[in-house]
């Protein structure tokens, strides 16, 4: 008898924050296709150790994960690995988008932005806004071109695909459904996120 799954719906534009013990699989899934998921993790009980992509770009030498590589903390510890992905294009460097980002850039006030999406569920684990980690951009679309320059464009994902992670530790996941609908990076249309959280390793047919 497969063990019970819980699913978290994240709102096209908003954030989610769900809980994880160590062993449980986590699968994120672009549900409509084009659709970066901000990606941030604390240790439950211990905020101040969280997953870090500087952490763990230094551990893999490498801009990119791959699957069977695990992704670390601040702390250097590893606090998940990287299961099964369906897109393996991700990344991890750019920060989640704020209130700044759009006010400034885009001349737009009061626009939904990552960084509040995944604030909003993470302060009652007492993170501050400031405090937020950087994320990994799960299903974001940015390469580094030959001349050493980043960029990003609309994601190579479509409907359905999904990475799977295992945690290896307790942890308290948040994620944002990028609300960013003013220049590439989701296809210029919004949508929501998906997550099945389970006990059993799921099935990758």
């Amino acid at each position: 008898m497969s063990s019970p799954v819980t699913q978290v719906h994240v709102p096209a534009g908003h954030g989610r924050t769900f809980e994880v013990r160590s062993g449980q699989f986590i699968t994120v899934i672009d549900r409509d296709g084009q659709q970066a998921a901000d990606f941030v993790a604390i240790v439950n009980g211990q905020p101040e150790q969280y997953l870090s992509p500087t952490h763990t770009r230094r551990r893999l030498n490498s801009l990119f994960f791959a699957i069977g590589d695990s992704l670390y903390s601040n702390a250097d510890e590893p606090l998940l690995q990287v299961l099964h992905d369906t897109v393996g294009v991700h990344d991890a460097n750019v920060p989640a988008c704020d209130c700044t980002r759009f006010s400034v850039d885009f001349g737009v006030d009061g626009h939904r932005n990552c960084l509040d999406n995944m604030h909003e569920g993470l302060s009652h684990y007492g993170v501050l806004s400031v405090n937020v980690p950087e994320p990994f951009n799960l299903f974001q679309n940015g390469p580094v071109t030959a001349d050493c320059r980043m960029q990003v464009t609309d994601p190579t994902s479509k409907a359905g695909d999904r990475i799977v992670f295992r945690a290896l530790k307790d942890l308290v996941c948040a994620v944002s459904s990028c609300p960013q609908d003013i220049i590439p990076g989701n296809g210029l249309l919004v949508t929501p996120i998906d997550i099945v959280i389970s006990d059993d390793e799921p099935s990758h047919a």
